[in-house]
Parts: C-alpha cells; sequence; structure tokens
C-alpha cells in the first residue's frame, strides 16, 4: 500500500518548479542573444522534432557557401526529377519547380526562408553539395563545429522521410525525422543571428512573389508585425510542423536595443491540444516576460579594475608590476530589481604566468592575460547558451626587460637581504 500510494504522488521536479511562465510546450526556452544569458527554460536539453526549423542549418551552411565563394546568389540550378515531385506536393509547403528549369540561388532561398519550400531547400542542397545525402552530412558534420549537442539531421528540410518520395538521403530510414533539443536550436539561432545577420531581410518580409507561383508565397511565421499575430520587434526566424514534432518555433524579436530569441517545441494550447496558432501564443508569454522584466545594463566600463586585484607581478622587468584592465564595457542582462546581485570575477589565464604566478618581461601593453566576468549571485540562474558575457582582460602598459645590469643589482640586493634575514633570524633565535 505504501509502495502504491508513493507511485501516485507527483513530486514536482526542477523543470516543473521554474516553470514561472506556465509554458505549454514540451521544450522551451528564452535567451537574451548579445550575452547568450537563458532568462527561462523548460526540458531544454531533450531531443526532439524539429520539423522545418531544420532550414536554420540549412540557411547556415547556405551563407556559408556564399561568404567562400562556393557559389553565387546569382548562380542557376537546374531542377532534378527528384526537387520536382516534391515541389508538386500540395500537401507540403512548397512553390511549384519545373524539372529542367533553371532558378537562382537567391529565388530558392527566399522561397526556403519565407514560405518553407521544401522541394526549394534539396535544390539548394544539391548545388551546394551534389546530392541530399552529402548535405546533410554536412548538416551533421556543423553541428559538431557548432557544439550544438542532442542533434541528428536525416534530411535537409525537417520532413519525415516518408514524404520524401522514397528517395530519402542514403543511409537513413524511411520514417526518420530530424531532431535536436531546444537549447541546441537556440545556439544554432545564435550563430545565425551573429554570423549572418542578413537573414533577417528575407525572413522579415511578410509575403514575396516567386515565378510561375499563382498568388504570393506567404510567411508562415504570423509573429511578423503585419501578420495576424503581429508582435511589435519580431523579424524571424523559422516555424516548423510535422505529425512527429509537433508545432515548433524559433522567434526572434528586438526592442531597446535588446535581442532575444525563444524556442518552443511542440507547442499546445491551454487545453493540452496541438494548435498552429499555439507556438505564437506561447511564444509571446516568453518575448513579454523578457522585455517587460529585463534589460541590458553595462555592469563594469572599459578599463575597469577588479579591487584587489589591480596588477600582476613581472619578473626580469623594469618595473616590478604591471597594471591589468577590461579593454571592453561588459554588458549583462538584469531582472527587475536584480542590480546588485552580481559581482565582478576575474579569471587569469594560467598559462600566461609562470609557476610563481608572474609575467616574464617584455609585457606588451593590450596584452590579453584574462577575462573579466560577471557572477550572478540571485536565486533563479538558469546559465548561458555557450559561455558567459566576459570582457578580456588586458595589461594597461608594456613592461621592458631591464638590462643585465639591473638585474645583477637585484641579484645582489636579494643575496645580501637573504643573508641579512637569516643572521637576523639566528641573532633572535639567542633570546
Amino acid at each position: 500500500m505504501a509502495i502504491l500510494l508513493i507511485s501516485t504522488l507527483h513530486i514536482p521536479g526542477k523543470a516543473a518548479a521554474e516553470d514561472v511562465l506556465d509554458i505549454h510546450a514540451d521544450a522551451a526556452i528564452l535567451v537574451e542573444a548579445s550575452t547568450g544569458k537563458i532568462l527561462y527554460a523548460k526540458n531544454e536539453d531533450t531531443a526532439l522534432g524539429i520539423a522545418s526549423m531544420s532550414k536554420m542549418m540549412s540557411e547556415y551552411l547556405l551563407f556559408e557557401a556564399i561568404a567562400n565563394n562556393k557559389i553565387t546568389w546569382d548562380q542557376e540550378q537546374t531542377i532534378s526529377d527528384y526537387v520536382h515531385e516534391v515541389s508538386i506536393d500540395t500537401n507540403l509547403s512548397n512553390v511549384p519547380l519545373e524539372a529542367g528549369k533553371k532558378y537562382t540561388i537567391r529565388e530558392l532561398y527566399e522561397a526556403m526562408a519565407i514560405y518553407s519550400a521544401n522541394g526549394a531547400t534539396i535544390a539548394i542542397a544539391e548545388a551546394i553539395a551534389g546530392s541530399e545525402k552529402k548535405f546533410v552530412d554536412m548538416m551533421n558534420a556543423k553541428a559538431e563545429e557548432l557544439g550544438l549537442d542532442n542533434y541528428n539531421f536525416v534530411n535537409s528540410t525537417g520532413l519525415n522521410n516518408r514524404d520524401l518520395k522514397g528517395k530519402h538521403p542514403e543511409g537513413t530510414g524511411a520514417e526518420d525525422e530530424n531532431i535536436m533539443s531546444a537549447s541546441s536550436m537556440a545556439k544554432l539561432a545564435l550563430r545565425l543571428l551573429n554570423d549572418y545577420p542578413e537573414v533577417l531581410e528575407t525572413t522579415s518580409i511578410p509575403e514575396k512573389e516567386f515565378p510561375g507561383m499563382p498568388g504570393k508565397m506567404k510567411n508562415w511565421n504570423w509573429m511578423l508585425p503585419s501578420l495576424v499575430f503581429g508582435y511589435e520587434g519580431v523579424d524571424g526566424l523559422k516555424t516548423g510542423t510535422t505529425d512527429f514534432a509537433g508545432y515548433c518555433f524559433t522567434g526572434t524579436a528586438e526592442r531597446d536595443d535588446m535581442r532575444v530569441v525563444t524556442v518552443v517545441m511542440n507547442a499546445k494550447d491551454k487545453n493540452g491540444q496541438g494548435a498552429y496558432e499555439s507556438r505564437f501564443v506561447e511564444t509571446k508569454k516568453m518575448m513579454e516576460y523578457a522585455f517587460s522584466h529585463f534589460s541590458l545594463k553595462e555592469a563594469y566600463p572599459e578599463q575597469y579594475q577588479v579591487k584587489g586585484r589591480e596588477s600582476l607581478p613581472v619578473i626580469n622587468g623594469k618595473k616590478k608590476k604591471v597594471e591589468i584592465q577590461s579593454d571592453a564595457p561588459l554588458q549583462v542582462v538584469v531582472k527587475n530589481g536584480e542590480e546588485k546581485t552580481y559581482k565582478p570575477e576575474l579569471k587569469i589565464n594560467q598559462k600566461v604566468l609562470n609557476e610563481d604566478g608572474q609575467l616574464a618581461a617584455p609585457v606588451k601593453k593590450g596584452e590579453k592575460i584574462g577575462v573579466l566576468e560577471a557572477a550572478y549571485e540571485g536565486e533563479s540562474d538558469y546559465g548561458y547558451i555557450g559561455k558567459p558575457a566576459s570582457a578580456n582582460m588586458v595589461t594597461a602598459e608594456k613592461v621592458e626587460k631591464a638590462n643585465w645590469f639591473v638585474l645583477a643589482m637585484r641579484g645582489v640586493g636579494s643575496f645580501f637581504g637573504d643573508v641579512w634575514n637569516s643572521a637576523a633570524s639566528t641573532v633572535k633565535g639567542w633570546f
């Protein structure tokens, strides 16, 4: 009876206790973009279906290929039979692509970013890698390179493989689907925004024409300001929907010089049912929370010195120590009422010091010796995506190496100092 009673009790876990927003989704995360500070998280490390949010990785690889001059925006791609067959499936998000016809990379990219066009995405994959299989290998390799966790790409689009007409990439199963954790999804979004911010020029377009398509491509991100769930500041990034993944959305918005990134996975309504608009309702909760409760503050200015650790000792230099300071201001995300919950934390790179904790002369001005971080001392800390926000700590001046005469005199002084101290100790011992 005791065992039965215990088994029926619900004991809230960490995620439930901290779910101050009551987000109706299997996983969610809210991050400030410039610092990577996590403001809210729920089940963020569990790998779940990501559907067409996968296209953010396809976009990253496209921008990278453009930057590396492997392809160009004006380059034309001939549509294969496989791409054509996928593109005319009206059950999927698509623009119609004619087999054998050429479309520019820019046209295909806009169809992918605005309308989540699956055939266009595969065409881009073939343009970059030669085949979707090789492109998927690139997606997984890039995920590892970017330090993502809990992921697996099986196709370029985020569709379930069964939707690919039996032509899913070699080495993957017919029922496989892309998966990733919410935290890795947010990390990918941050890298996309930081490395290729021009992506927002396209993801913010509410509608656009596509060659040969009746009507216009309409952006599936209904939180763009001019659309039905419009929210001020929203300009990206990517929705996703499959039976396996449910209703997903990676969003981003900027207000008052603060940008946030949100992820919801398998979002539901208040009754626990999946609905297209639920992803936007839950995303709005997080964005409202961020913009009404947090702000970016300068914790420490440029040339900041940590009290009691204003300098480092120098060996064999004309000066015996060198001052150290930050080379840039350090900003942190502060919750209302928690302005005093941060303290400066200096982390010295021990590799630049000798075993006695000294810098060896000569020392250059501006030489990096560590980092300055702001350590949070409040009650609720979700941590960071990646490393905490920091500023480099550098030497404030140069210290030249002392000449042989000065070093010799120091050696003599040190010798006689040791003799004197030894003698003084001996005499002291007599009494």
